[in-house]
């Protein structure tokens, strides 16, 4: 393979700085002006040159500037230094996206997991938000006249972070008592770059609201949907939190817990925006998220949403690529276009018949909690009454094979292999 051509990265630098530029307008900012250098590799100072620092400090005050947003993140020492010489306020990439968390996040969990990853990124970041490092405290349960600020503080947030850990532990806790009640339930978990479309498509899929927004990280909680696929079958969806180039691993490490959704899925829908022009580099971005959770080799589904807004000549050469691509079989939606999610839910209902049995079940006929049982969980296929008894030919999962046997007076037997000629 050949290098980027100039052309190649002059455009994957705008398409980052156009990123950027909507993260920090989901923050509530205003872009007033974008500046880019190539280097090598970062510089200790200043991540820049010290040219363009300052040329950067010159910019800032022509547009009088309060706010400067790096996309890469800085460290410690070079944040100190470039807000010593610009002499406003620098964010990296990572505290940016860390302080749209903090304004998205609306649950209980959502809001620690939030904490816990800004706290992790200050941590070492204290002493830059000090300047009074030589101020004496003391008092009870503290070390008294030898202890500074900058200890004290990393006492507090060194509690702090504990604190939040148990909690989420017991969180998580809850989280998985609440997965293992959906035992046997057919599972399937959204997952993709931010602002592809997840809610827009599980609102769709299950007809009941989402809170939908077209802007980075719209949702951050995770919601679970009773979606009716027809015929009978019914499966669980999960939308989770958007995936983004460089997602800050704070960010990772807190929200696994609620990534656990995904892991417990028996297929992931990994949702693309067919639209963008950058759309298999965020491809790639949520498989090396998904690689890094442990997630790769779960069975997935291309879902490649929003092709309403493709001609059909682009339609063609997007079904192109993605028959070459690998990541499981690709539907082409579009959540403008109900009608386009039909294939969709005919494939989940494969799987879900991928995994049921077919049996033979006789059942008392005044047992009228087990037959509904059975149209209720399974998928029956034959229903006919002889006296006293009802014999019923069914596809049903596992887990309801061995309920059935356990129930008084009915009785249970194989009724040969899933798609073969008895079942069609």
């Amino acid at each position: 393979m050949g290098t980027p051509s100039q052309s190649d990265r002059s455009g994957e630098a705008a398409e980052h700085l156009a990123e950027l530029g909507r993260l920090t307008d989901t923050a509530g900012g205003v872009v007033a002006g974008t500046i880019v250098q190539r280097v090598r590799s970062p510089q200790p100072r200043y991540y820049v040159g010290r040219g363009k620092a300052q040329e950067l400090a010159e910019q800032v005050r022509a547009l009088d500037a309060d706010l400067v947003v790096f996309d890469d993140e800085l460290t410690p020492a070079q944040g100190k230094n470039l807000e010593d010489l610009l002499k406003v306020r620098v964010v990296d990439r990572t505290e940016l996206i860390l302080a749209i968390f903090a304004t998205r996040a609306r649950s209980y969990e959502a809001r620690m997991q939030v904490e816990l990853a800004q706290l992790q990124y200050l941590l070492p970041r204290l002493m830059r938000m000090w300047s009074h490092l030589s101020r004496i405290r003391g008092g009870i349960g503290l070390r008294g006249p030898g202890e500074t600020q900058l200890e004290t503080d990393r006492r507090l947030v060194g509690t702090r972070i504990a604190e939040l850990r148990r909690k989420l532990r017991a969180v998580a806790r809850a989280r998985a008592t609440q997965r293992k009640s959906r035992e046997g339930r057919f599972r399937a978990a959204l997952v993709g770059y931010t602002n592809a479309g997840k809610s827009s498509l599980l609102q769709v899929l299950s007809g009941s609201e989402q809170f939908v927004e077209d802007r980075l990280f719209a949702t951050l909680d995770s919601s679970t949907r009773l979606v009716s696929l027809g015929e009978g079958h019914e499966a669980l969806v999960t939308d989770t939190v958007g995936f983004i180039r460089k997602l800050p691993h704070h960010l990772v490490a807190s929200f696994r817990s609620t990534l656990e959704e995904a892991r417990e899925a028996d297929v992931l829908l990994h949702v693309i925006d067919s639209s963008h022009p950058q759309w298999q580099e965020q491809q790639h971005v949520v498989r090396s998220v998904l690689k890094d959770l442990d997630l790769l080799a779960r069975p997935r589904i291309q879902l490649f949403n929003k092709t309403d807004l493709l001609n059909g000549e682009q339609l063609l050469a997007l079904k192109r690529q993605a028959a070459s691509a690998s990541g499981g079989p690709a539907v082409f939606v579009s959540a403008r276009v109900p009608t386009t999610l039909v294939p969709l839910r005919h494939l989940l209902t494969d799987r879900i018949r991928g995994r049921m049995r077919r049996i033979r079940v006789e059942v008392p006929s005044a047992d009228g909690r087990t037959l509904a049982t059975l149209h209720r969980e399974g998928e029956v296929l034959s229903q006919e009454q002889e006296g006293a008894t009802v014999h019923v030919v069914a596809r049903v999962p596992a887990s309801l094979t061995g309920r059935l046997g356990r129930a008084a007076g009915v009785r249970v037997s194989r009724a040969g292999q899933i798609g073969g000629p008895e079942s069609r």
